[in-house]
């Protein structure tokens, strides 16, 4: 009997230290524990750079005074033009704060912490990442500024991304589609990553589930802009979701060697609109889709198994890997063809360039190289033709290492393909 006992207690004190005996994960935990450390010391000690405090502030004062028409909130930066839950999380942060900027630091330093430990943990299991590389997410000097010492509305929703993205690695599409659409109600780069999810709904759910999933996404929108859609519904939709938006030239990162008179032309737009679109067509039939036979077979056979009579057919467990290169892929696409790229919009894209980069052929000194050089790019301030024109290289060069990857398999056809799903 005694040692059946001490049989039974083994398991326990072994399981114990576990995570210290995964070097990836203790390394995680030190380096989340010394990145809160620097993230203190830089609000601390590194001085504050107001941009879009005072008019976030001064819009949330409008909407917390009962006013309702989009037009008529304003500040110094102009009208309001992101979605309600913005306001949301706005009016919190000055409820607590009283709309000091000190201790909203504070708050976004936390936050920056929470959203660090959501990338690392994403990293950490997928696998794809080397241990000793998860140091690169924290090595971004303009990260950290857009973090703590601007505090843009851009780190709430790439933070809830994140959160949505970590939930789909368990394949809870439902509750990944809620963070999501909450995600976009913040800000709309957000949409950025909506076609590569869909087609990875449809290809773990049957077209009855991914319906479902979408309408919790709609009723996210419908629910968070419900305030403003029953008084003015137009003014907030035009103002909320302005897909027409000219994006000022000289702050622009990216394409800042296009003379202004054609950056702001609508022929260029329509020029990028088209590459996006045929990139993501492109990368759908013979990257994320080269297994089921390409894009249109795919949409085929789902077109099929919508009007067959069985309600469990297409239901299938996705690879985790193949969820996040597909996601992060398609959102870098977006990056890639987008026409200006504001500072603050380094945060759309930073804590995927590491998995990317691990996704290409590239030795890993070509990765380091290419990840310090997109870093250089994104702090040169002002940016100039130089920079921009070697930060869209850079973006072509890791696009093709993407495009001439292998496309490993996307499903899993193990024991755990008999698990229930969610549907």
């Amino acid at each position: 009997m005694a040692h059946k006992s001490g049989r039974k207690l083994q398991p326990s004190r072994s399981r114990r230290p576990q995570i210290f005996k995964n070097p990836k994960a203790a390394f995680a935990l030190a380096l989340i524990f010394v990145d809160a450390l620097l993230v203190a010391l830089i609000i601390a000690y590194v001085p504050y750079t107001k941009i879009d405090w005072d008019a976030y502030m001064s819009q949330v004062a409008g909407f917390l005074g009962g006013e309702r028409d989009y037009t008529n909130l304003k500040g110094d930066t102009g009208p309001l033009v992101y979605p309600a839950g913005f306001l949301y999380i706005y009016s919190g942060i000055r409820f607590i704060t009283g709309g000091e900027v000190y201790p909203a630091q504070i708050l976004f330093g936390i936050l920056y912490t929470i959203n660090l430990s959501i990338v690392i943990f994403i990293y950490v299991k997928t696998e794809v990442l080397p241990w000793w590389a998860l140091i690169l997410l924290s090595l971004s000097k303009r990260v950290h500024s857009i973090f703590v010492l601007r505090l843009f509305n851009d780190c709430f929703a790439m933070t809830l991304l994140h959160a949505a993205l970590a939930t789909l690695l368990y394949q809870k599409w439902h509750l990944g589609l809620i963070l999501f659409s909450g995600a976009v109600s913040i800000k709309m780069n957000v949409l950025l990553y909506a076609p590569p999810l869909l087609l990875l709904m449809l290809k773990a759910m049957n077209i009855y589930g991914v319906i479902s999933a979408l309408a919790c996404a709609a009723l996210v929108q419908i629910l968070v802009g419900l305030p403003f859609l029953v008084s003015y519904p137009v003014a907030y939709i035009s103002g909320a979701f302005n897909l027409g938006r000219v994006f000022i030239h000289f702050w622009s990162v990216n394409f800042k060697f296009i003379p202004e008179p054609v950056f702001v032309s609508k022929q260029f737009a329509i020029s990028l609109l088209i590459a996006h679109l045929g990139l993501l067509a492109a990368f759908a039939h013979y990257k994320w889709c080269r297994h089921e036979g390409g894009l249109f077979k795919f949409l085929h056979s789902k077109v099929i198994s919508a009007l067959s009579s069985s309600s469990s057919s297409g239901l299938k467990i996705l690879k985790e890997e193949h969820i996040m290169t597909t996601l992060f892929a398609g959102n870098f696409i977006g990056i890639v063809c987008a026409r200006s790229l504001h500072y603050q919009f380094y945060s759309w894209y930073f804590y995927s360039l590491p998995y990317l980069l691990w996704r290409t052929h590239f030795p890993t000194l070509l990765r380091l190289i290419l990840f310090v050089g997109v870093e250089l790019c994104w702090n040169v301030y002002p940016s100039n033709i130089y920079s921009s024109a070697l930060l869209l290289c850079l973006h072509l060069l890791i696009l093709w290492g993407l495009w001439s990857a292998q496309s490993q398999y996307p499903y899993v056809e193990d024991e755990l393909s008999t698990r229930k799903k969610e549907k």
